[in-house]
């Protein structure tokens, strides 16, 4: 190879190497910037996202430091004037009559039977008794034998009269003797009593009689008063003994169109019921109805076993819809002799120094302690330590302390509840 031949070779490989130099160079200082730039940026990032951090950290502080937690609360009402108290009870048939036969016989005629409505007078049984009739006859015949002996005792006695009348003179002047005078004289008295003793008979006869007719009217068995049937233990063709302890029993009768209805209060509420406070009978097969009566009668002491007052209601029934012997609620409208507060009872709060509620006060809760009367289950009756319109926190938090501020968040459904 010649010189020129090697030059050619070697001349354009040695002259690109200051170029790539320059562009070794050129990248390093290309890389070097943007490293300066990585590194300035991450600097800024940094100390963006600290600057971030600490404004929010002091927004969390002021937000903790000006927060107020927004609490339920309910309005402090009254009881009202009277208490509404519900109790168990069984209705009565205001009156009731077991009908036992006053006559003896058979039943001859019987026509009413179970569930009937009778009026008073109406013919419930017929009894007969052929005997009776002639025992009647019998007890006539012998009062009529009676007057007839009156009548002709009488007569004898008329006779001694006018006998001893004639001869009383006589004896006088001794134209008679005194033995006849005597005579004549305890003459007339026996007849005089004898007259007394057919009078006697004549009224004893005559009461015989009455009974008699009065057994007679016994066989007719009527209604005492309107009501209904509600037992009937003869038929045509039973026999029926009239006995004072071991008579046929024959029908019940009960007056349905006023219900009694005995219940017993007990004595935190007996205080306040009287005759005339209202009362309404609620039977749980007929939910959409209640029966309004009021307060007739009530026991002047109550009951020491159970310490309850026996008290009687009057319920109007004309329709007869209140049957007797059905269980029953009584709700009585009892007077308050006292007025008290009523508040829920989530927001009664027990700790080691009593029964306390928080109360809230221009946005600024304050325990109080209060005076329970009475535990209603979902609400508390309240005697002493809050007043009328009061706002109460529902349920207080446990951080909840004296003087902690809050906002009232009321309940609308509980309001409505509690106007209801």
């Amino acid at each position: 190879m010649t010189e020129k031949e090697q030059l050619r070779v070697v001349a354009p490989t040695s002259a690109p190497s200051d170029g790539g130099a320059l562009k070794v160079g050129r990248r390093a200082a290309y890389l070097g910037i943007v490293v300066v730039l990585v590194a300035v940026g991450s600097i800024a990032v940094g100390g963006w996202s600290s600057y971030t951090e600490t404004r929010n950290a002091l927004e969390t502080s002021r937000h903790h430091q000006d927060f107020v937690p927004a609490v339920r609360v309910a309005e402090v009402r009254d009881t009202g004037e009277t208490i509404s108290v519900s109790l168990p009870a069984t209705t009565q048939a205001f009156t009731t009559a077991n009908i036992f036969a006053r006559a003896s016989g058979y039943i001859d005629e019987r026509p009413a039977d179970i569930g009937d409505r009778v009026k008073a007078g109406q013919l419930l049984a017929e009894i007969t008794a052929p005997e009776l009739d002639h025992q009647i006859e019998q007890a006539k015949a012998t009062l009529e034998l009676d007057r007839a002996t009156l009548r002709q005792n009488q007569a004898n006695m008329d006779l001694a009269q006018i006998t001893w009348n004639r001869d009383k003179p006589l004896v006088a002047e001794g134209w008679t003797t005194r033995q006849q005078g005597s005579i004549d004289q305890q003459n007339l008295k026996a007849l005089q009593a004898a007259v007394g003793v057919a009078q006697q008979n004549i009224a004893a006869q005559e009461a015989q009689l009455r009974v008699l007719n009065q057994q007679k009217v016994y066989q007719t068995v009527v209604a005492p008063f309107d009501g209904v049937v509600t037992q009937r233990n003869i038929d045509v063709g039973s026999l029926v003994q009239a006995d004072a302890t071991t008579g046929t029993f024959m029908f019940t009768v009960m007056q349905t169109d006023v219900i009694r209805t005995q219940v017993y209060v007990p004595q935190d509420h007996a205080v306040g019921v009287s005759p005339g406070v209202e009362a309404i009978v609620h039977i749980p097969e007929i939910p959409d109805r209640g029966f309004p009566g009021k307060v007739t009668r009530i026991a002047s002491a109550l009951q020491p076993d159970t310490r309850t007052l026996l008290t009687e209601i009057d319920v109007p029934n004309p329709d007869g819809a209140l049957p007797p012997g059905t269980y029953c609620t009584v709700e009585l409208h009892i007077p308050r002799k006292e007025l008290s507060l009523m508040v829920p009872a989530e927001a009664i709060v027990f700790d080691s120094e009593g029964l306390h509620v928080a109360v809230l006060e221009d946005g600024v809760a304050h325990f109080r302690k209060v005076t329970v009367a009475r535990d209603l289950g979902t609400e508390v009756e309240i005697s002493a330590g809050l007043k009328k319109g009061e706002l109460v926190i529902r349920n207080p938090t446990v951080d909840l302390v004296d003087g902690s501020r809050a906002r009232a968040q009321r309940d609308p459904i509980k309001e409505a509840e509690n106007k209801g």
